[in-house]
């Protein structure tokens, strides 16, 4: 069966990415965080230039692992705006740690990130059908809601578009053409 692409996918990379990783649930406490950093590193940016500096954000955000980036501190934060391998935005970069440091609070407290996400759907994936060209909307109604929902919580850099394409890429919504 041949395998159909979404107008966004014009790449071998992105190809790559839509064939074997986005859109498929994701559960994971640090996946979930980790998509979470990407899509705000992508704001204002092609998803593309993310993928291309993908390893090193991984590698520069400690795997993405929660309870060790809230452990990062002003001098790391300097450090990582050096980092000329990642996209060294400070208010990106302080972001990421910043939500670190509060999903960090919410383990302490047992409350977790996937399933406050995927309650967005009472646990299950949402079907939004795009249109003929492969194109999602740049948010929804209930995406919408959502990020004022995590900015209320404290989270930095969690409007409505990054919110709406983290569910996406974690297959909250499931938006694939197949």
């Amino acid at each position: 069966m041949e395998q159909h692409y979404p107008d966004w996918a014009t790449s071998p990379l992105m190809r790559d990415y839509y064939a074997n990783e986005w859109g498929k649930p994701v559960h994971g406490e640090d996946e979930l965080y980790g998509l979470f950093c990407l899509e705000l590193f992508q704001a204002g940016l092609k998803w593309e230039s993310v993928l291309k500096r993908r390893a090193a954000l991984t590698t520069a955000f400690a795997d993405f692992s929660i309870e060790e980036v809230a452990r990062f501190d002003a001098a790391r934060i300097d450090l990582l705006c050096q980092n000329a391998a990642i996209i060294r935005n400070r208010m990106k970069i302080t972001a990421c740690v910043h939500n670190a440091q509060l999903l960090a609070e919410w383990h302490q407290a047992g409350k977790y990130f996937s399933p406050f996400l995927w309650a967005y759907n009472d646990g299950q994936p949402e079907r939004l059908v795009p249109a003929e060209d492969g194109s999602l909307p740049a948010t929804t109604p209930k995406a919408t809601a959502l990020a004022k929902e995590m900015k209320k919580a404290g989270f930095a850099f969690a409007g409505p578009k990054v919110v709406f394409s983290l569910l996406c890429a974690a297959g909250i919504v499931n938006g694939r053409l197949d």
